[in-house]
């Protein structure tokens, strides 16, 4: 069974699953009642961080317009337009054993695709959620369900899988973002 976490957890996942190699990050989400006439095409994109925090070159910033990363460890499965349908709505592939050491962590983020101009944001969002399963088994490891804590941000940093020695943990984070995928890039370093 997989562990739910809270936010601010943080939780062991090489450790307590030995043998890890590779896991899908799954994120999902609905959307509330709207009538503003466009789909809410919401994006997942992972961040490939240094010690610092920021990305090292912006190929370390994965999404649907570069889907891998140069070391093919972080691959994003494809851009969902509308969200529809259940479970998983975009997905990313990760090969622990093959992130580079310069990667200390991965910060798994989702955006409102114009947001600004659809007069969309996280407030029109419900049943967010980030999980993380065994590739090889398809077992459930993590689930992070983000509630409804969001009003006017319109880009979500999920969670993070980052380094401690030489096992990798996970940290739910549902912290919020006013500015949208502009407002992200800027805290890890990409200037757009």
């Amino acid at each position: 069974m997989a562990i739910s976490l809270q936010k601010g957890q943080k939780v062991d996942l090489t450790k307590t699953n030995p043998g890890l190699k590779k896991v899908i990050v799954g994120l999902g989400w609905d959307t509330n009642k709207y009538d503003g006439g466009h789909d809410f095409d919401l994006d997942a994109a992972a961040f490939c961080l240094g010690e610092n925090g920021k990305v090292t070159v912006e190929t370390d910033f994965v999404f649907y317009n570069n889907a891998k990363h140069p070391s093919q460890a972080v691959i994003h499965l494809g851009d969902n337009l509308t969200g529809a349908g259940d479970g998983d709505d975009e997905q990313i592939k990760v090969d622990l054993t093959s992130v580079p050491a310069n990667i200390h962590k991965i910060d798994f983020t989702v955006t409102i695709h114009e947001a600004e101009s659809r007069k969309q944001n996280f407030g029109q969002v419900s049943n967010s959620f980030i999980r993380i399963y065994d590739e090889e088994s398809g077992k459930e490891l993590i689930r992070y369900d983000l509630g409804e804590d969001f009003s006017i941000e319109t880009a979500v940093i999920v969670g993070e899988l980052y380094r401690n020695g030489s096992e990798w943990k996970f940290n739910a984070i549902g912290s919020g973002f006013q500015g949208g995928l502009a407002a992200l890039c800027g805290n890890f370093g990409i200037n757009i």
